[in-house]
């Protein structure tokens, strides 16, 4: 395994946005950052209608809640798809392999 491995999750979650939760399809990825000792995620979200009309498009602080994981993260601004960008630093909103026998398996 190298540094450059990553982790990750697809599948549904939910997003809460400014209080309101929201069911969605995410695509999500990972890895450790050895230079500066962070964790970084980030991912996609699906086309989803009720997010595009909460976050009018804008850059938003959000939790993520996927089946086993939660974390706090951003959401950015939407692609030409309709897609939005999520991330966040450190724990993310998966599973992440800790010990040599999970990475081995």
């Amino acid at each position: 395994m190298s540094e450059h491995d990553e982790d990750g999750y697809t599948g549904t979650a939910t997003l809460v946005v400014e209080a309101t939760e929201i069911p969605v399809e995410v695509d999500l990825r990972g890895h450790f950052q050895p230079i500066d000792g962070y964790y970084r995620w980030y991912g996609r979200i699906t086309v989803n209608e009720q997010l595009a009309t909460l976050s009018g498009g804008k850059k938003l602080p959000v939790e993520i809640r996927t089946p086993t994981h939660s974390a706090k993260g951003e959401i950015s601004d939407p692609d030409p798809w309709g897609r939005y960008r999520i991330m966040g630093t450190s724990t993310p909103p998966f599973h992440v392999p800790t010990t040599l026998e999970e990475v081995d398996a």
